[in-house]
C-alpha cells in the first residue's frame, strides 16, 4: 500500500535519534538506527549474547522489541511532538526463519495506514541474505498532548 507520507529528512538526524534511545530497550538489545528514508526508518542488530536465547539464536522478544522500537520512531516522526505522541497499542510478528549468533539482521519500518488518531506500522526484518526472519506490524495510538488541548 503505497502512503502519501514522506519524512521531512532536513530535519532528521540519525545520530540524535540513537542518542535519544541511550538507557532503554533499543540501547540494551544492541539496535541502532541506521538512516531514515523518505518513507522509512531502518536499524540493524547483531544478535549477541544481550538479545539471545540459550540456544544462540535470535530471541523472538528481541524481534518484537525491533518492531515497537521501529514502529514508534517512525509514527513519532510523522507528527508535530509539541501536539501530539504516537504510543504503542497492539503488536504482532510472525517469525521465520532463526538469525544466528554473531549474524546481523536488518530491519525497515514502512506505514500501512497513517490517520488521525491511529497508524499501522509494518515491519520487515533481514538477514544479511535478504531472508525474511520475522515480519510484524505495530498499531500506534495517536493521543494529543495536554498542551495541545
Amino acid at each position: 500500500m503505497k502512503s502519501e507520507l514522506w519524512f521531512d529528512r532536513t530535519n532528521i538526524r540519525v545520530d540524535l535519534l540513537n542518542e535519544y534511545g541511550k538507557n532503554t530497550l533499543s540501547e540494551a538489545i544492541g539496535l541502532e538506527i541506521t538512516e531514515v528514508t523518505e518513507q522509512s526508518v531502518l536499524g540493524k542488530l547483531q544478535v549477541s549474547s544481550q538479545n539471545c536465547q540459550p540456544l544462540g539464536l535470535l530471541n523472538g522478544g528481541t524481534s518484537m522489541a525491533i518492531i515497537e522500537i521501529l514502529g514508534s520512531v517512525a509514527a513519532n516522526l510523522t507528527l508535530d511532538r509539541q501536539i501530539f505522541v504516537a504510543v504503542g497499542q497492539s503488536i504482532q510478528g510472525s517469525h521465520f526463519r532463526p538469525a544466528k549468533l554473531g549474524e546481523w539482521v536488518f530491519a525497515s519500518a514502512a506505514p500501512l495506514h497513517v490517520g488521525k488518531k491511529s497508524q499501522v506500522w509494518e515491519v520487515s526484518i533481514l538477514n544479511s541474505e535478504d531472508k525474511l526472519v520475522c515480519k510484524g506490524s505495530i498499531t500506534m495510538a495517536v493521543i494529543t498532548l495536554n498542551n495541545g488541548k
